[in-house]
């Protein structure tokens, strides 16, 4: 995923788990880690969370496009 990323030029913010960079062989670029990013994502993920509390926005049973983007402006304006 990292690498797609990266030859995309996308910034991303996914922390590596600690045995992986231990067991790593020293090869390669190591992925860079943003930790201001990081805390900010968290701010992201609890919006996600609390939108896909709605029913209808979890399950999309609008057909259109327009009427679920209307529901998930409405769902953030209420929230």
């Amino acid at each position: 995923m990292r690498v797609w990323l990266r030859r995309r030029s996308i910034a991303h913010t996914i922390p590596e788990r600690s045995d992986q960079v231990r067991n790593r062989a020293r090869r390669g670029r190591s992925p860079a880690f943003d930790e201001q990013g990081y805390k900010h994502r968290n701010v992201v993920e609890r919006c996600f969370n609390r939108l896909k509390q709605w029913r209808g926005i979890a399950t999309r049973y609008d057909k259109k496009a327009q009427a679920y983007e209307a529901a998930v402006t409405l769902a953030s304006l209420l929230m």
